[in-house]
């Protein structure tokens, strides 16, 4: 099982930029996939972005070209780089982690870290 713990949210205002951190441990050989999620009130779960073992990266269509995601497999942590913050990335984050053992997929989840852009 991976244990992922968030960190870096917080409050910060339109325009400005904040980097999110997932550290991962526990009882695993490799991850994997790594990603960022995140949910607004009201709204469901969504992807971010998203890496894999070799660094390729998926993006949301509403972060493209202003948020990063990155990986550092020495220290099972995954990375996301937020730019150009708007009100609208108000949501909390969360980091997801999908680990394939025998072709059996198991996905875990961190507790989450609020971010909220705002003025």
């Amino acid at each position: 099982q991976v244990q992922l713990v968030e960190s870096g949210g917080g409050l910060v205002q339109p325009g400005g930029s904040l980097r999110l951190s997932c550290a991962a441990s526990g009882s695993f050989f490799s991850i994997d996939t790594m990603g960022w999620y995140r949910q607004a009130p009201g709204k469901q779960r969504d992807l971010v972005a998203a890496i894999t073992r070799g660094g390729s990266t998926n993006y949301a269509d509403s972060v493209k070209g202003r948020f990063t995601i990155s990986r550092d497999n020495a220290k099972n942590t995954v990375y996301l780089q937020m730019n150009s913050l708007k009100p609208e990335d108000t949501a909390v984050y969360y980091c997801n982690a999908v680990v394939v053992v025998l072709s059996i997929r198991t996905d875990s989840w961190g507790q989450g870290t609020q971010v909220t852009v705002s003025s």
